[in-house]
């Protein structure tokens, strides 16, 4: 059904019509020819139809949200109101996004924002090593969450491997904030695709 079409619906004392179903607008309208004869049964037929519209409705909705594993749809309620409650301040939060094949180093975000406004980032070190190449260790703080302390130079960086171009960020120091963070990619929410078949793939984060 288009956006544009209506379905008609003809009752004994009343007409019901329902024009764009994904938004479930339904609108009564009394017959101008039964208005002063309206039977008891029309308006229970009227009823049933509206309850049932409205647990058809509900039952697509609920289905659409067992999708999410329960673990994990609660720590992400969590972390919504985790960062609604991040202070204001003079530093950003980072997600380490771990590529072999990459050359960028994660996802920054500014305090009190959801992941979905986070920028993937090219690292300049010139004031401050990464935390993995501070310990000679590339890679293994993929996923670890850092609360950052440096500025966007504004300036682009072309990334080979992706053939894109991301904003710089100069790191001037960081915090552990953990290890094991809540999910923020569709791979970690559903638990696929595996890694292998997300090597080459980029992901942004929701």
């Amino acid at each position: 059904m288009t956006e544009h079409e209506c379905h008609s619906f003809s009752l004994p004392d009343f007409q019901i019509r329902i024009s764009n179903l994904a938004c479930a607008q339904v609108t009564i309208a009394p017959d101008a020819k039964l208005h002063k004869r309206m039977s008891i049964e029309g308006m229970r037929r009227a009823v049933h139809f509206l309850f049932a519209g409205n647990l058809l409705l509900g039952a697509i909705f609920f289905g659409s949200c067992q999708t999410m594993p329960q673990g994990i749809h609660q720590a992400r309620i969590e972390m919504a109101q985790h960062i609604a409650a991040e202070p204001t301040g003079d530093y950003f939060i980072g997600r380490r996004y771990y590529k072999a094949d990459f050359k960028f180093w994660g996802y920054v975000r500014r305090p009190g924002e959801p992941w979905s406004t986070a920028q993937l980032v090219m690292l300049n070190e010139k004031e401050k090593l990464a935390p993995d190449r501070e310990r000679l260790e590339f890679g293994s703080d993929n996923n670890c969450e850092y609360k950052l302390y440096g500025h966007f130079s504004g300036d682009k960086v072309y990334e080979p491997a992706s053939n894109s171009i991301y904003p710089e960020f100069v790191l001037k120091g960081y915090e552990l904030i953990s290890t094991n963070p809540p999910p923020i990619f569709q791979s970690q929410i559903r638990g696929r695709p595996s890694p292998t078949e997300l090597r080459y793939t980029v992901e942004k984060p929701e």
